[in-house]
């Protein structure tokens, strides 16, 4: 078995304040988020404001050029009818009575197309009315989503800077100064979202054959519950690194030859056959010289 290789340790300057930038940078992130949805739904308000108008005024349009049209008929009705009750005031016998029934069917023909034209034109009434009711609808539903949205956001903020807050810096066992440290589920959560290293989460029974965790490869060799103990082989680059009687939450460290920052193993959990916790990665693989 190889022995542990032993590592100066890298300057840790800045980390503090990089870490500190990303997480500005994730809160800032959020703001333009919210931003841009509404400027986007205000856009989309807009769209629909300017599109029941065009469609009302369609409406408006057709409505008038059927009632104008109507409107001639009828007038032309009456003008038949007046010139068939003339003729029959003027006809005699047989005449003047082919006349008046000529007359009756003007008339009654004058009085279907008067009933046609109404109820058309308070169909077109209804139709406009119910478009516009629609769109009022939809724009409240809008307006409810945009308060929806805010209030999540909001919401989503408030408790990643809280979480934020609470999280905690330790030193690891390699002397380098760590960066936040999650205990639990909630809070690594937070560290995925600040996306300033690569996560990747383990439940690592004591067996035999080692488990595959991203790049690495682990060995859990013991546990010891009762002092939140335990003790694991790391298997990466064809090394091995034995890592004896490591505690929970503690910054686990060892080194990579594609990254100049170190790997973390975080251990939340020690149970009597097996520890729960995650791997914690650069994002920067540059190879260390």
């Amino acid at each position: 078995m190889n022995p542990s290789p032993v590592y100066a340790e890298p300057k840790s300057s800045g980390i503090k304040t990089a870490l500190v930038a990303g997480a500005l940078v994730a809160l800032v992130a959020f703001n333009i988020y919210l931003y841009i949805t509404l400027d986007r739904t205000r856009t989309d308000l807009a769209n629909l404001r300017e599109a029941t108008n065009n469609q009302i005024t369609k409406l408006q349009e057709a409505s008038s050029v059927t009632t104008a049209s109507q409107r001639r008929t009828v007038e032309n009705l009456k003008e038949e009818l007046d010139t068939a009750r003339k003729q029959a005031n003027q006809a005699a016998g047989q005449a003047k009575q082919e006349a008046l029934v000529r007359a009756e069917q003007l008339a009654s023909k004058l009085r279907e197309e008067q009933a046609k034209q109404t109820a058309q034109v308070q169909s077109q009434i209804s139709d406009v009315a119910k478009d516009a009711t629609a769109a009022n609808t939809k724009i409240g539903e809008v307006s409810g989503e945009v308060g929806t949205v805010k209030t999540e956001l909001g919401s989503t903020k408030a408790e990643l800077e809280k979480t934020i807050a609470n999280l905690s810096k330790v030193t690891g066992d390699l002397g380098v100064q760590s960066g936040y440290i999650a205990t639990n589920s909630k809070e690594l959560a937070a560290l995925k979202r600040l996306g300033e290293r690569n996560y990747f989460e383990f439940n690592l029974a004591k067996t035999k054959d080692p488990q595959r965790v991203a790049d690495i490869t682990l060995l859990l060799k013991k546990t010891d519950p009762k002092r939140s103990k335990y003790s694991v082989d790391v298997m990466a680059d064809d090394k091995r690194y034995e890592k004896k009687d490591k505690n929970a939450n503690e910054p686990v460290q060892f080194y990579v030859a594609k990254a100049r920052q170190p790997y973390e193993l975080v251990v939340n959990q020690i149970t009597k056959n097996a520890i729960v916790g995650y791997l914690s990665t650069p994002k920067d693989t540059t190879p260390r010289n």
